[in-house]
């Protein structure tokens, strides 16, 4: 039973490794008995040791994740370098907030380009090499709350999170029968630094966790244990599926 939990012996991509959802996805695959590929543009130096405190190897890939032909190649040379890979983690995302009559064009262009137009390219490329080998191999793509409600003040990265549901199944529906696993985990509201804002205002704070049935913020790992799932073989006849993992946020 335990085996089909495993992650023993695969090697996963995930972007936006550096910190927060990204860095407790990195730390449980490495718990799971993974190796990790970590992409992004910031020093991935503290999820590295808490990797290897784990006894799992992690490689730091630098890329600049706004730039999707650059991400493009950067995965095929990390085929090259170190697959064959056998999971890809779509976390990395970016938020830009102001009313929506006031939105710019550039807020909305540099929202959509890291956290849906890189997402399809870096799942297309991986999706190549997987059925160009006729191999097996499974995406996870990190949505949000966002992904059903429509929020206020950040219109591109609603549009960005629905957006990623939508490839998330169009996906599945084109790969499932090539062996080919797309889902999606979305998180409610995480203790990460992008948050901290929120968690230091009493009105915010407590207005959110009024709604949360759990009655506490999420932690990375919470997500994170959520992805080894949907990177494992106890997931194999999973496809396009969004798994919320907000406390009970949208019970509520």
């Amino acid at each position: 039973m335990t085996a089909r939990f495993s992650l023993a012996g695969r090697t996963i991509i995930v972007t936006g490794a550096n910190t927060g959802i990204g860095q407790g996805i990195a730390v449980a695959i490495a718990r799971a008995g993974g190796s990790v590929l970590g992409v992004g543009r910031s020093s991935m130096e503290e999820t590295e040791r808490l990797v290897a405190a784990e006894g799992a190897r992690f490689t730091a890939l630098t890329c600049d994740l706004a730039d999707a032909a650059g991400a493009r190649t950067m995965f095929d040379a990390a085929w090259e370098a170190h697959g064959p890979i056998d999971g890809l983690v779509n976390n990395a995302g970016i938020i830009r907030r102001a009313d929506a009559v006031d939105f710019t064009e550039a807020d909305w262009d540099e929202v959509m380009d890291v956290n849906l137009k890189t997402l399809f390219m870096l799942s297309q490329a991986f999706g190549r090499k997987l059925i160009a080998e006729s191999r097996r191999g499974k995406i996870v793509n990190i949505a949000s709350m966002l992904s059903f409600q429509g929020g206020i003040r950040v219109a591109s990265y609603t549009a960005s999170k629905h957006g990623v549901l939508g490839v998330t199944r169009l996906l599945a529906c084109e790969w499932a029968s090539r062996g080919i696993n797309v889902n999606a985990v979305a998180p409610g509201y995480i203790e990460t630094n992008n948050t901290d804002a929120l968690r230091k205002d009493p009105d915010r704070s407590t207005a959110i966790l009024a709604r949360i049935p759990a009655g506490r913020w999420g932690r990375p790992e919470d997500i994170g244990d959520a992805a080894v799932f949907l990177l494992a073989p106890a997931s194999d006849y999973m496809h396009g599926a969004v798994v919320p993992v907000d406390g009970g946020w949208l019970a509520r």
